[in-house]
């Protein structure tokens, strides 16, 4: 007979995620995952297959949260205007103590290699994605801008991004509002 779980996927995700997104997923070590959700190895392998299994799951759930402010977003209607306040948006959904943790996505982009894990790479990337055709979106409510202007300043706003997201685990809040509005004053 298999055994019950005596804890909540859903709980033991979300501080997995916690972890990965202060700490990066290659410095996040098995036994820190273990202190951190308080199960063993053998229900972090037995839930989610492998470390690499708990980080897309931990990135899927990063994508529900972050979901509440693409959702804001979508229902804007003043295109630039209003990425730009989904980048302050950012900013407080990503703070912890005085400096932010960046970007989930953001920070384990940076660590990408020729050995990460194609699944990872797959969410990544799809994420990125989602976010760029959200900021295209948003400009085409924009109606003077043609379709490769709209395109160039998404990828510009997406690169943006994650600027803002790695400089938000460092910089004050000053500079961070300064690089935002300086972002943009040409879009």
């Amino acid at each position: 007979m298999a055994r019950q779980k005596k804890y909540s996927e859903e709980e033991v995700v979300e501080k997995a995620m916690n972890l990965f997104w202060k700490n990066g997923f290659e410095s996040t070590s098995m036994q820190m995952l273990e202190k951190e959700m308080g199960i063993n190895k053998f229900s972090i392998y037995s839930s989610f297959g492998s470390k690499n299994g708990l980080f897309i799951e931990c990135l899927n759930s990063y994508k529900i949260e972050l979901n509440r402010l693409m959702d804001k977003l979508r229902a804007t209607e003043n295109g630039a205007t209003d990425i730009k306040q989904y980048f302050y948006d950012f900013l407080e959904f990503s703070k912890d103590s005085d400096l932010g943790k960046g970007c989930l996505v953001t920070n384990t982009s940076n660590e990408i290699d020729i050995y990460t894990d194609e699944k990872i790479t797959e969410v990544l990337i799809n994420s990125t994605n989602d976010v760029k055709q959200l900021f295209a979106s948003s400009l085409r409510k924009e109606l003077e801008k043609d379709e490769l202007i709209i395109e160039q300043q998404a990828d510009y706003l997406l690169l943006a991004m994650f600027g803002l997201s790695s400089a938000s685990r460092l910089f004050t809040k000053t500079q961070l509002h300064n690089y935002i509005e300086n972002t943009f004053k040409n879009i």
